[in-house]
């Protein structure tokens, strides 16, 4: 079935008659243009293709870029060496783009990944997303703008990268180009992401970025107000703001080139407004009849972007309308005998295939070290150690960076990073602007420029602005790149609750539950300073050398802990410790013969004191610290509860989601013999004050518990 818009393109050109050559304005040469006609039919007929394979089962993915093909401008102005970070309606760009690399094939690449066919280039059959490796344009999957921060973080990180010797994937002089829609300029993350942009170029900080706002009018039904997008854009103090309209060729030509032109040489921010159109819906299965009049979606045919460079290619005498025409059907035809020849493709057929580029490296084969029994009193805290650790990591990592809010001068709200910004200067230990999702974005932009990013959220609870950053962009790069493209990071978070009613939910937040959550992502938490560098390099080598996203969550309660069962102990400290390789597995920190109790964080302590309480009773428990949360684990786990009749969990995060579920569906699911029992907060927000108490686990919870699982 023909197009309404393929239809009217052909009845267009064809009613046209030879007219004198006009002179060329502007500049553009005629190899330019002709190259850009060129990448704007690929992109057109390839929506017509998906189509086509759509309705023989065999196409999957139907946004289109149908009227956005002006955006393959702006990849003419630009080297196939600058790095591209595009949204769904990006085919002319990817077209264009392509046509700068020797032996490119565009054409295939779209047509495999919009047939879900393994071979794939850029994600293997799991999501058809515009990237290619050789062609530099890193695969993003946003509707929403959510790759903004990443964009503004790697045009913010190459200089750093450059500055600290770390040799990154694109020139010194390269320009960073990110693409949204109009609707999402709307969105938060792009408000933020433009507002970090402004913020930095404000201060002279050195930002290449290029973005290209494609104003279609409309966000799938939704109008943008009349001036609002013009308005939105050009408000962004320290960023130069451009428009051009994409159904004028020469224009829209010469306006990328000049803001091309102005970000290379300048090394700051332009954003291009460039005037779209929308043809065949949202996608295909979007009924636009529904919310637009057909006068109305037949006007904007007057706007079709190649019929206005076809339009300008016969006035100058560059083409005849039989010749434009003759370059459209041969495109169809390149296009459609590729799609022919898809039917049938290979495709991901298993569960191992499809989750390889997540799947977990394995687990550390040293031993777990011993129990921390017998620790030199008055040793290093919890934020000693971690602040050793970090020290040792800069040091030995010349890549290495850790930023946050507050981390630099003060050295983070609890000491943490004290004395790291004196001693290794203020490239490498900086202080951010208070947006997470520009933290997050700054570390994701930073690792793919070749940098080992340590970013801080100071708060748990702060996340939860942000972690789609982490979810939807982190840890999805590889799986949508089949592992070609990884962002290696480690994440500090201080977090959970037990700080005696101060701060309430916001500084006492208990729920992992988003983190566990996302597929391959690496969650630890460090309860003993004996762990701290074991811990935190572990993660660190998983950044460096498998670009992990690692996120390691600091019980803010332990941070300065020095006592265990009594004032002046100093149980809770710890002597210097090696960083040695201890990822995936657990730690013993008592043996027993009656009970194993399986625990991690704030309730290590709590279930030493307990089980120290409970052995008054003549009941003998051992503890076993987790420590590794995603992924769990679970040879540890099974091995230890094998030796015991009976295992409690105690888990200082809510019933509902909370770890403790599936800790004991590891056992279920292996078939342990004995009882298992658990002990959780409670399902709620934990209130400021000594109400937080009333909701939080206590040690008292676990001696109960212990006592009636043994007495069963």
């Amino acid at each position: 079935m023909i197009e309404s818009i393929d239809d009217h393109f052909l009845r267009q050109v064809g009613s046209w008659t030879e007219t004198p050559p006009q002179a060329a304005p502007g500049g553009v040469d005629a190899d330019l243009l002709a190259a850009y006609l060129t990448a704007q039919l690929q992109s057109r007929h390839l929506d017509f293709a998906a189509r086509w394979l759509q309705e023989k089962g065999e196409g999957f993915y139907t946004i289109g870029s149908a009227g956005h093909e002006s955006n393959a401008a702006v990849a003419l102005a630009l080297r196939p060496t600058d790095p591209a970070l595009l949204h769904y309606r990006s085919g002319g760009f990817f077209a264009a783009r392509a046509s700068q690399v020797p032996g490119a094939t565009p054409v295939a690449d779209v047509l495999r990944g919009m047939t879900a066919a393994a071979d794939d280039p850029i994600s293997g059959g799991r999501h058809k997303v515009y990237g290619h490796p050789a062609y530099h344009v890193i695969p993003q999957t946003s509707t929403i703008a959510s790759h903004l921060p990443r964009a503004v973080g790697l045009a913010f990180a190459l200089p750093r990268a450059a500055a600290a010797g770390v040799t990154a994937p694109w020139p010194a002089d390269a320009v960073v180009v990110t693409s949204l829609g109009d609707a999402s300029v709307n969105h938060s993350t792009a408000a933020g992401a433009l507002n970090t942009a402004a913020w930095c170029a404000h201060q002279g900080v050195p930002l290449p970025l290029l973005v290209v706002c494609e104003d279609n009018g409309i966000g799938i039904s939704t109008r943008s107000p009349a001036g609002w997008i013009r308005l939105a854009l050009s408000r962004f103090p320290a960023i130069e703001y451009l428009a051009a309209d994409g159904a004028d060729p020469e224009a829209v030509l010469t306006a990328a080139r000049s803001a091309a032109e102005t970000v290379r040489a300048e090394r700051r921010p332009v954003i291009l407004h460039l005037r779209t159109v929308r043809f065949m819906g949202h996608a295909g299965s979007d009924a636009e009849l529904a919310y637009r009049s057909r006068a109305e979606i037949v006007a904007d045919y007057a706007r079709d972007p190649l019929l206005a460079t076809a339009r300008r290619m016969v006035a100058r005498g560059l083409a005849s309308p039989a010749g434009i025409l003759h370059r459209y059907e041969a495109a169809r035809e390149e296009v459609m005998s590729r799609a022919r020849a898809l039917v049938g493709a290979a495709r991901l057929d298993s569960s191992a295939a499809v989750r390889r580029p997540i799947a977990y490296p394995p687990v550390a084969a040293a031993p777990a070290p011993a129990t921390v029994d017998g620790l030199p009193a008055a040793g290093r805290t919890l934020a000693q150690a971690l602040n050793d650790a970090l020290t040792g990591v800069l040091a030995e990592h010349r890549e290495a960076v850790v930023f946050g809010e507050d981390v630099a001068a003060k050295g983070g709200v609890y000491g943490v990073t004290r004395g790291l910004r004196k001693r290794f200067g203020a490239t490498r230990v900086f202080d951010t602007l208070l947006d997470e999702q520009s933290i997050l974005g700054t570390a994701l932009g930073a690792a793919l420029a070749g940098l080992l990013p340590i970013p801080e959220i100071q708060y748990l609870a702060y996340l939860h602005n942000a972690e789609d950053q982490l979810r939807g962009e982190a840890a999805s790069l590889a799986f949508f790149s089949d592992g070609q493209y990884r962002n290696g990071m480690v994440v500090r978070i201080a977090g959970l609750a037990y700080q005696r009613g101060f701060g309430g939910h916001f500084h006492n937040d208990n729920s992992l539950a988003v983190l566990r959550d996302i597929p391959g992502l690496v969650l630890c938490v460090p309860s003993h300073p004996s762990d701290a560098a074991a811990l935190l390099g572990s993660c660190v080598r998983l950044a460096r050398e498998h670009g992990r996203v690692c996120v390691v969550v600091e019980p803010i309660a332990l941070y300065h802990t020095r006592d265990l069962y009594e004032p002046g102990d100093n149980g809770w400290t710890g002597a210097p410790a090696p960083a040695v390789d201890c990822f995936g597995r657990a730690r013993s920190h008592r043996d027993g013969t009656d009970l194993l109790i399986v625990t991690f964080g704030n309730g290590l302590p709590m279930s030493l004191r307990a089980a120290d309480r409970l052995a008054g009773d003549g009941i003998d428990c051992a503890v076993l610290d987790l420590r590794w949360l995603a992924p769990l684990p679970e040879a540890d786990i099974l091995r230890a509860a094998a030796a015991f009749p009976r295992v409690l969990v105690v888990d200082e995060t809510r019933r509902s989601g909370g770890v403790s579920e599936a800790v004991v569906t590891l056992l279920a699911d292996h078939g342990y013999p004995g009882r298992v029992a658990r002990v959780t907060s409670d399902d709620s927000y934990v209130p400021l004050g000594p109400a937080a108490g009333a909701v939080l686990l206590a040690e008292s919870q676990i001696v109960d518990r212990a006592r009636t699982l043994l007495a069963a």
